[in-house]
C-alpha cells in the first residue's frame, strides 16, 4: 500500500491511513471500559476509598508521564517503530489480563502502572507514525485521522464497559485484553517504517540538544496537560457524581461519558482541518473558553440537562484538540518527532495523573463542611477554571507564535 514520495522515504496510503485510524480506535478503546463500573471494580472488590479509587485512574498515567518521552527517543533513536509497537500491545494486553487475578491491592496497582507504560508506548509509537506517514503539506490528513480514531476508541469503550459491566465487573478488563491483542495483529499488517533506508538516526544527545532548541513545544504541550486534566475529572468524579447524586445506572454513565467523546472524536477532524487553514489560536483559546465554562459549571447541572450539556462540552474540546496536537508537530523538526509527541503524551498522562487526584482531593475536602454536591461543585469549577486560566495566559505567546509562522510561510512563496 505504501509508495514513494517527494519527501524521500515510503508514504502511507489512503488505504493504510484508514488502518491507522482503525488501530487508533482499537488502541483507546479500552482506556475507559473500566470508567463506568470503577466502583465495583476497585473501591467495592477491594475495599478502598473513593480517592484511592481515583487514583487507579492515575497510577497508570505515572507509568505513562514516565515511558512517553523515553520511548518516543528511543523510536527516534533506532528507527524501529512498528517492532516498539507491537511489543507495547503485546504487553499491554498482558497487563489488562494480570488485572483479573484475585492480587492484593498495591500488586494491583503495580500492574496497573506497568499497563499505564505499555500502552502509552503504544501510542506514542503509533502518533510519530502518523506524523511522518505523509508528506509535511498533508500531515494534517494522518494526524486527523488518527487523533479522531483515538478519541472515538475512548468514546466508544465507556458505553461497552457499561454493559460489560452489568454482566461482570472483570468483563471489561478480560475484553480490553482481546481488543489490545486484535490491534497488535493489525499493527503488523498496517505499519511500514517511514523512514529512508540508511537514514542516520540522531543519539540521544543530539535528540535532547534539538528539543531544548526548540523551546515553544512547550506551549501546545500545556494545553495537551490541562486537555487530559479536565478528562480525568470526567473519568473519576464525574462517575461519583453522577452516580451518588443523581443515581445513575453504570450504563447510563457510560452513554453519558459517550456522548461527550464521540462529538470530542467526530469533529476533532473537521475542526483540526478548519484550524490548518485559517488560525489555530482562534481554535484552541476559543474553543478552550468554552469548554473551560461548561467544565466549571457541570456540577450545579441538574439531572435532566446532561442529555443535551454533555454534548456540547464535547464539542468545544473538539475545537481544541487538533490545534494543539498540530503546533506540536510544527514546533519541533522531522527528526525528533515522536521524542515530541511522545512529550505531548507525557505532558497529557501528567494532567491525566493530576485530573483524578486533584478531583477527590478537593471534592473530600470540601465536603466535610459542605457535603458532598458542594464537594463535587468545588471539584469541577477548579477544573474548568483552570482552562480558562491557561487559555488567558497562553493568548499573547500564541498568537506571536502563529503570526510569525505565517510571515515565514508567506516568505518561503
Amino acid at each position: 500500500m505504501a509508495s514513494g514520495s517527494g519527501d524521500g522515504g515510503p508514504r502511507y496510503s489512503g488505504a493504510r491511513i484508514a488502518g491507522l485510524g482503525v488501530l487508533a480506535v482499537l488502541v483507546l478503546l479500552p482506556v475507559t471500559l473500566p470508567v463506568p463500573v470503577l466502583r465495583e471494580l476497585v473501591q467495592h472488590r477491594f475495599g478502598v476509598s473513593e480517592l484511592a479509587t481515583s487514583a487507579f485512574m492515575s497510577v497508570n498515567m505515572v507509568g505513562a508521564f514516565l515511558a512517553a518521552p523515553l520511548v518516543g527517543a528511543l523510536a527516534d533513536r533506532l528507527g524501529r517503530r512498528r517492532l516498539l509497537l507491537i511489543g507495547a500491545l503485546v504487553l499491554d494486553a498482558a497487563c489488562f489480563i494480570a488485572l483479573t487475578a484475585s492480587v492484593p491491592f498495591a500488586v494491583f496497582m503495580a500492574i496497573r502502572f506497568v499497563e499505564g507504560c505499555a500502552h502509552i508506548s503504544a501510542l506514542s509509537l503509533l502518533m510519530g507514525i502518523a506524523s511522518s506517514a505523509r508528506p509535511e503539506h498533508e500531515r494534517s490528513l494522518a494526524l486527523g485521522v488518527v487523533g479522531s480514531g483515538l478519541l472515538l476508541g475512548v468514546a466508544l469503550g465507556a458505553p461497552l464497559g457499561g454493559r460489560l459491566g452489568a454482566i461482570d465487573a472483570l468483563l471489561p478488563l478480560e475484553v480490553g485484553a482481546a481488543i489490545v491483542l486484535g490491534a497488535g495483529a493489525l499493527a503488523a499488517l498496517v505499519v511500514r517504517e517511514t523512514g529512508r533506508a540508511g537514514e542516520r538516526r540522531p543519539g540521544f544527545a543530539e535528540i535532547a540538544r534539538l528539543v531544548r532548541a526548540h523551546p515553544l513545544v512547550a506551549l501546545p504541550l500545556s494545553f495537551s496537560f490541562i486537555d487530559r486534566f479536565t478528562v480525568g475529572f470526567f473519568t473519576s468524579t464525574f462517575v461519583f457524581l453522577v452516580r451518588n447524586e443523581h443515581e445513575f445506572a453504570p450504563a447510563r454513565v457510560g452513554l453519558l461519558i459517550a456522548s461527550f467523546m464521540l462529538p470530542f472524536a467526530l469533529l476533532s477532524f473537521p475542526f483540526g482541518l478548519a484550524a490548518q487553514r485559517t488560525s489555530r489560536v482562534a481554535f484552541l483559546i476559543g474553543g478552550s473558553v468554552i469548554y473551560g465554562v461548561l467544565v466549571a459549571s457541570l456540577g450545579f447541572w441538574p439531572a435532566h440537562v446532561f442529555a443535551w450539556a454533555m454534548p456540547l462540552t464535547g464539542i468545544s474540546a473538539a475545537v481544541m484538540f487538533m490545534p494543539s496536537m498540530l503546533m506540536t508537530t510544527e514546533t519541533t523538526p522531522e527528526r525528533i518527532r515522536t521524542t515530541s509527541l511522545g512529550a505531548f503524551n507525557a505532558a497529557g498522562s501528567l494532567g491525566f495523573i493530576a485530573g483524578p487526584l486533584v478531583g477527590g482531593a478537593v471534592s473530600a475536602a470540601v465536603s466535610v463542611e459542605h457535603g458532598a454536591l458542594a464537594g463535587y461543585q468545588a471539584a469541577f469549577a477548579v477544573a474548568g477554571g483552570s482552562v480558562l486560566a491557561l487559555s488567558l495566559a497562553a493568548l499573547v505567546p500564541l498568537w506571536r507564535f502563529e503570526r510569525a509562522a505565517r510571515h515565514a510561510r508567506d516568505g518561503r512563496r
